[in-house]
Order: structure tokens, then C-alpha cells, then sequence
């Protein structure tokens, strides 16, 4: 078990990187299992690999869009044990412990049984080609049986990152990642499955994860320590997660929702640019997990600052986790486009699918020259119970920009090159408008661990 991290005593910039580094890992590690599930379909002959591809990868907005809004929550969760842990109320820590575990169930379940009633109709409105809507039903149907044990793990995480905890998580999901791999090759080359044996090892890696981290937090320490018996929902804490978690759950599914709107328009470009893009955003999404990481550590480490009333110290991690998120992104999206058409060829070695991709791949990366500020000043107001504002700023600046540019930009000029032009648009806009609100909020100012939270 690692020892546990104290946040709110001591230097801030290098525990900060001791936190994002394992915490952007597991993003990674996390991804591989629908990279992997990308590369061994895309190796299957001809058009039929081209059409696997598609139909994994055209689902991902749809998976993303479930799994952000229910992993927004889980930083409810975060931020409710991060400031309990900086008062030294276990309590309440213990309470939200045990009230995020069976809520992670209880939600999974329910998106397990709408997701099998509506993934027919899901993948209609995706609008992808004829040869791939029976593949891409199939995978998302074995996808959302999978959903209690996925949300499961990610509330697990989010309990751990929550003290400062983020290398169990890895190295849980570093041994189900090795599984998943695994079990991709035995469903696909042994048992000749396709895009259905992908989807079951998926599933399968995931209950590892969640089962291996169950036990940890049984094992661990008293802030976060699972009793079996205790499990259960205390409803004035959960109304407090989703207070905070809902708001975070909304801004993470916004960039899936216009994602799918995104998707839609890449669909109806044919087979060969739905493989690129998708072999280009399962590289890319590497680098956003970097990132992002950062953003996450900045939640932590101002949530159990905030707790303890340490507000000065609150600012100080806004500022490092902005210079350290800024040259961890250009080094990691710098390696990517120096490799970018080698890694292509990893999931097709189809030309056209890797020219294609990489076109997609300079796009993004220079829009996520916007987004690592994005992401920190959000983490940075979440930190405080500030929930809503990011999410609203999301609404307008992400949302809102690439909708509309879509149904008129894109419908003036239909290519793939106009599709891929709003992500710095939309991210740059929204960046400058969360900038200019946090500047105006002053939340290190107006909020005190004594009052009333946002």
C-alpha cells in the first residue's frame, strides 16, 4: 500500500507530479484497452478489418458520453473525501466511502439496462455505414453489460485519488490491462470472434480491476476504509456528491455529446475516415490523459487545502499544476506527431487510414494547447464545491461552438480538415471564458473552509 501523501503540509510541485504522473498512466493504461481492442480487429483481412475498426470506434463517443457523466460524479466523491480528509473528519469521509461504492452499483446497473433497450437505435443515430451497424450493435451492447464493474472501478480510483493515493489504482489496472490484452488475442485468433471477443475481454479486465481495488480499500487506511457491512447510501452525503459531482459529470459528457454530433458528421464520410479518426483519437487520447491529470491533481490538492483552510496554498497549486500540465502536454503531443504515422500503422496500414489520421492528430494537438488551461482552472474551482461554473462554460464554449459550426460550417464545406478545425475553436473559446471567471470569482478569497460552499 503506498504511503499515504500528506498534501496539505510541505512542498506542492513535486508531490503534485508524484500524483499526475501515476494518475495520467492509468488514463493510459485505461485507454489501451480500446486501443487494443482497435489494433487486433483492425488486423483482420481487408474490408473486414476496416469495418471492425469503424464499428469499435465509432462507439467510443456514445462510451465516452456514459462514462464521463457517471466519472464527473466520482469527483463529487473526490472532492467531498479530499475536504473531509483536510478537516480530520473521518466520518464523513467513511460516509462518502461507502455511499460512492454502492451508488457506482447502483448506477452501473441502471445504464446496463437502458444501454441493452436503446443501443439499436443509439447506433442509428450515429448514422455509420450499412456494412458496420451490425458489428458496432454488437460490441455496444457487450460494452454496457459491462457498465456496473466499469463505473465500480472508477469510483474505486476516485476514493484513492481522493488522499492522495493514485499508484494502486495503476497498478490495479495495470495487471487487468495485461489480461485484456490477452484475452483479445484468445477470443479473436483462438475463437475467431470479432468485435464481440474484444468487447467480453473489456468487460472482463474491468471486474479484475474493480475486484483488486475492492480489496485494497478493505485493506487500507481508516479514512477510506471499506467495511462490507457498512456499505450502503447515506443521503445527505450523496446529495453532497451529486451537488458537486453532477455539474462535473455534465461538463466531462458535453465534450462526448458534441463528440457524437462530431462523429455523426466523420461517419458520414465512409468506412476508411471513421478507422482513421479512430485510430488517430486512440493516440491522442494519450495525451489528454496527461493532461488532464494535472487537472485532477489540482481538484485533490485544493480540495484537502481547502479543507484544512490553507487557501494561499490552494493558489499555489493552480500555478504549478498550470506550468507542469503545460510542458508535460507539448512534450507528450511533440512525441506523438514525431511518431504519429508509425503508431498509425499499428492499428491499419492502409495509406489513406494513416494520412488521414494524422491529419487528425495535428488538429487536436494544437487545440490542446487551449485545453490544458481548461483543464486546470476547472480542477481549481471544483476544488472549492465550485461545480456549476465549469460545467456552464463547458455548455457554452464546447457544446455550444462546435454545434453550431457543425450545422454550418461543416454543411458549407463537408471534409474532414473542417470537422477537425473546431476543436481549437471550441477549446480556445472556452478556456478564455473559465480564465476570465475564475479571475472574477476569486474563489481562494471568497470561500473559507468555515463557510458555505458553492
Amino acid at each position: 500500500m503506498q504511503k499515504k501523501m500528506d498534501i496539505t503540509n510541505g512542498p506542492l510541485g513535486t508531490k503534485i507530479i508524484r500524483y499526475a504522473v501515476p494518475l495520467a498512466a492509468t488514463g493510459i493504461l485505461q485507454q489501451l484497452f480500446n486501443a487494443a481492442d482497435l489494433a487486433v480487429v483492425g488486423q483482420l483481412p481487408g474490408e473486414y478489418g476496416k469495418s471492425a475498426m469503424a464499428a469499435v470506434g465509432g462507439n467510443a463517443p456514445v462510451i465516452g458520453l456514459l462514462v464521463n457523466l457517471f466519472v464527473g460524479v466520482a469527483l463529487g466523491s473526490n472532492v467531498i473525501i479530499a475536504n473531509a480528509i483536510g478537516q480530520k473528519d473521518r466520518k464523513t469521509a467513511s460516509r462518502a466511502v461507502h455511499t460512492s461504492i454502492i451508488f457506482a452499483l447502483l448506477g452501473g446497473v441502471a445504464l446496463a439496462f437502458v444501454g441493452e433497450l436503446i443501443a439499436g437505435n443509439v447506433v442509428k443515430l450515429l448514422d455509420v455505414p450499412d456494412e458496420v451497424y451490425a458489428m458496432a450493435v454488437k460490441y455496444l451492447r457487450i460494452y454496457f453489460l459491462g457498465m456496473p464493474v466499469i463505473l465500480l472501478y472508477n469510483f474505486e480510483s476516485a476514493i484513492f485519488r481522493s488522499c492522495g493515493n493514485t499508484k494502486i489504482p495503476l497498478m490495479a489496472l495495470a495487471v487487468s490491462g495485461v489480461l485484456n490484452v490477452a484475452l483479445n488475442l484468445f477470443f479473436v485468433l483462438i475463437l475467431h470472434m470479432d468485435v464481440d471477443g474484444v468487447a467480453t475481454a473489456t468487460v472482463i479486465a474491468n471486474l479484475a480491476s474493480a475486484v483488486i481495488l475492492f480489496i485494497c480499500l478493505m485493506r487500507s487506511s481508516l479514512e477510506i476504509k471499506v467495511y462490507p457491512k457498512q456499505l450502503g447510501i447515506d443521503k445527505p452525503t450523496l446529495w453532497r456528491i451529486l451537488k458537486i459531482g453532477i455539474p462535473a459529470g455534465i461538463q466531462s459528457a458535453i465534450f462526448s455529446l458534441a463528440n457524437i454530433v462530431i462523429q455523426t458528421s466523420v461517419n458520414s464520410l465512409g468506412t476508411t475516415v471513421m478507422a482513421a479518426s479512430s485510430a488517430a483519437y486512440n493516440l491522442e487520447i494519450f495525451a489528454y490523459y496527461v493532461m488532464n491529470s494535472f487537472g485532477q491533481a489540482c481538484t485533490t490538492f485544493v480540495g484537502q487545502n481547502y479543507g484544512a483552510g490553507k487557501n494561499d496554498r490552494c493558489k499555489r497549486a493552480l500555478k504549478l499544476c498550470l506550468m507542469q500540465s503545460f510542458a508535460a502536454t507539448a512534450v507528450s503531443c511533440g512525441l506523438i506527431l514525431l511518431f504519429g504515422k508509425t503508431l498509425l500503422s499499428v492499428f491499419n496500414s492502409d495509406p489513406e487510414v494513416i494520412n488521414i489520421g494524422y491529419i487528425r492528430l495535428q488538429y487536436i494537438f494544437f487545440a490542446y494547447m487551449f485545453s490544458f488551461a481548461q483543464e486546470a482552472f476547472s480542477g481549481y474551482l471544483r476544488g472549492f464545491g465550485v461545480s456549476a461554473i465549469p460545467a456552464l462554460c463547458s455548455v457554452v464554449g464546447i457544446c455550444g461552438v462546435r454545434l453550431g459550426w457543425m450545422f454550418t460550417v461543416f454543411r458549407m464545406f463537408p471534409s474532414f480538415a473542417t470537422i477537425m478545425r473546431v476543436y481549437p475553436v471550441s477549446l480556445g473559446v472556452t478556456a478564455a471564458v473559465i480564465v476570465l471567471v475564475t479571475v472574477i470569482l476569486r474563489p481562494s478569497e471568497r470561500y473559507r473552509a468555515s463557510g458555505d460552499k458553492a
